[in-house]
């Protein structure tokens, strides 16, 4: 693959004019409830509730993440999916395009999968700021900042989405109705915060990701975690070494995990954060983003390209 000058790109930071995220059309009745080591947090937000709320899905979510301005909210470029959380508020992606490869790299990129490590779903936003344009991007993104809004938006944010299932054990791996619930009980001593549901999929929030990567077809899955701060990967390619001061460190393989569910055909990679509370500051988040990107452009091949591989003779 030709090299592409990604340092370039990352000195592009899109400022809009107008959002396609505004509020006559993200307005809908919700049922649910960045500079320096800024909070990832406000202890103000005001919690999830069961009656229709009037603010907009930036408006809330800004009141509960510290990092993530109004403005910087609504210049992401976001649209509500058509899916609702367990509580009924909007599940919102942001899709673009490369217009300048026909051939893109399919990158989704995943925050907020437990509800409070915020500052997963802060670093997501900021890293939108930081996406060049479609005409200069050679990668297709698919991104979901926030998978588990009522979690997040809940009185206190809790780890589990409003059904009391921690999403990320509710996919369907193999033999998931044998091994969660054994995990669960053995491992975790029936820790209700790893509670991985009645079944897999259970919870719209596990159903509609599972159904978007079908449809979507990713070559790449990132999703941001905290607090670990390392890297985690599983997949078929070379893992990175070093995100920024993130190093790889394998964190195990649990049933009904998005990794372990996706894995072994679309290359799953897990970045924890240092602190579910706090992002790390602007430097750290632009060399972890860099690193990232180059990481991308050097192991992830587009579909074309491994359909060309596997069809070369000796390919297998």
């Amino acid at each position: 693959m030709r090299p592409l000058n990604f340092l370039a790109l990352l000195t592009f930071s899109i400022t809009c004019t107008s959002s396609v995220f505004s509020a006559a059309a993200l307005a809908a009745p919700a049922h649910a409830a960045a500079h320096g080591h800024a909070p990832a947090h406000k202890n103000n937000a005001p919690a999830a509730s069961n009656t229709a709320n009037a603010r907009t899905p930036c408006a809330r979510l800004t009141a509960r993440l510290q990092s993530v301005t109004p403005a910087m909210c609504q210049n992401s470029q976001l649209v509500q999916s058509g899916a609702r959380s367990r509580q009924g508020f909007p599940i919102l992606t942001r899709q673009q395009a490369s217009t300048s490869k026909k051939d893109s790299v399919r990158v989704l990129l995943i925050g907020g999968i437990h509800g409070d490590e915020l500052s997963a779903s802060s670093a997501v936003f900021q890293w939108m700021q930081w996406l060049p344009p479609a005409d200069s991007s050679p990668l297709h993104w698919n991104i979901v900042p926030v998978l588990n809004p009522d979690g997040m938006l809940a009185a206190k944010p809790r780890r589990v989405n409003a059904n009391g299932v921690d999403l990320n054990r509710n996919f369907p791996t193999p033999r998931w109705n044998v091994e969660a619930q054994r995990y669960w009980v053995s491992k975790t001593g029936r820790d209700p915060r790893r509670f991985p549901g009645s079944s897999p999929l259970s919870e719209p929030e596990s159903r509609w990701l599972s159904e978007e990567i079908k449809r979507f077809k990713p070559q790449l899955i990132i999703s941001v975690h905290a607090p670990f701060g390392v890297l985690d990967f599983d997949g078929p390619v070379d893992p990175p070494v070093r995100f920024g001061a993130l190093r790889l460190a394998p964190i195990g393989v649990y049933p009904g995990s998005l990794g372990a569910y996706s894995g072994n055909q679309v290359p799953v990679l897990t970045i924890e954060l240092p602190s579910a509370g706090r992002l790390p500051d602007q430097a750290e988040m632009r060399r972890i983003w860099q690193d990232m990107l180059k990481w991308i452009e050097q192991n992830i091949p587009s579909s074309n390209q491994v359909a060309m591989a596997s069809a070369r003779p000796n390919a297998h």
